[in-house]
């Protein structure tokens, strides 16, 4: 049983005096110094001056090497009375061997008179009993070993089922790990692949419409270029904008609805009177309000193109 725990306390050794601390751990360097003094032969004197505490040791340290030195003492007197016990049973089978050796030479079954083939038997038992840790030549003890050692090979051939039904799974489950590696790699392939070809495609649709959009770029400049040419040949500026143009078809239609009465009493003249002279004479009165309705209109226009704000 191990007391160390309780003995490497320094606690529970903490109430015991200084003095008799300190004469107990001397106590056992000495007895350390003299066992290895009677093992090392000369030089033990040194040893025992070397394994003794100092003038002024500490509290602690004369604590602990107490508690060590208790320990050291339970185990060895726990490892003699081990060994006591030991001896005893070697004493016993020496004594046991002694007789049975002495029975067989008084039967006359010594093993150096055993023949050969005996002696190969003996061995083969002897083997055997060690083999299954029997110490007597007893059938019983054969048979108990028998049943245990059976009792082992079923155990070991359970175990040895159950690893390889365990393997068993564990390979089948790699089968189809590596069935499905196996697919998806040749997914991953294919989606490069198609991936590859889609991009290509691509390519060759972006390169058409580029070509396509270069062509409307050129197309789109050219009109420009027209609109812009045939908006300076009519005279275009940058200040008639859409609101100028609105306004001005107002006015166009304000004009147009103004100069109506005068198209439709133009329109009268077709039944002027047969005499040469009134109808002269209406026929300069209609000139004169056409070309003062005219007048009218162009003066409209003109302050219409000429007006900064509109």
């Amino acid at each position: 049983m191990d007391h160390t725990g309780e003995h490497l306390d320094p606690a529970a050794s903490a109430s015991a005096s200084a003095p008799a601390s300190v004469a107990d751990v001397n106590a056992w360097l000495a007895s350390l110094a003299a066992e290895g003094g009677g093992v090392g032969g000369r030089g033990g004197g040194a040893v025992v001056s070397e394994l003794t505490l100092g003038p002024d040791p500490t509290p602690r340290g004369v604590s602990y090497l107490r508690a060590l030195a208790a320990a050291s003492q339970a185990r060895s007197h726990a490892a003699g009375i081990a060994a006591s016990g030991l001896r005893a049973q070697a004493a016993e089978y020496q004594a046991e061997a002694a007789r049975l050796r002495e029975a067989l030479e008084r039967a006359g079954l010594a093993r150096d008179a055993l023949p050969a083939p005996a002696a190969s038997a003996a061995r083969a038992v002897a083997a055997v009993a060690n083999l299954l840790a029997i110490r007597d030549t007893e059938m019983s003890s054969f048979v108990v070993a028998s049943a245990d050692l059976w009792l082992r090979r079923a155990e070991v051939e359970e175990k040895r089922d159950k690893v390889h039904k365990e393997s068993k799974a564990l390979l089948d489950y790699t089968r189809k790990a590596i069935t499905k590696l196996t697919e998806l790699k040749r997914m991953l392939e294919k989606f490069k692949n198609d991936v590859e070809k889609q991009q290509v495609e691509q390519m060759a649709d972006w390169q058409t419409k580029l070509v396509m959009m270069d062509s409307k770029e050129r197309q789109y400049i050219l009109q420009v270029s027209n609109y812009k040419a045939m908006l300076n040949r009519v005279g275009y500026t940058p200040e008639i904008n859409h609101c100028v143009l609105m306004e001005m078809a107002e006015h166009k239609k304000d004009l147009e609805r103004k100069t109506k009465p005068i198209a439709d009493t133009l329109r009268s003249y077709q039944d002027l009177p047969p005499d040469k002279a009134l109808a002269a004479l209406a026929i300069e009165d209609k000139k004169r309000q056409y070309a003062a309705a005219e007048k009218y209109l162009e003066d409209v226009l003109q302050s219409a193109l000429t007006t900064p704000g509109l």
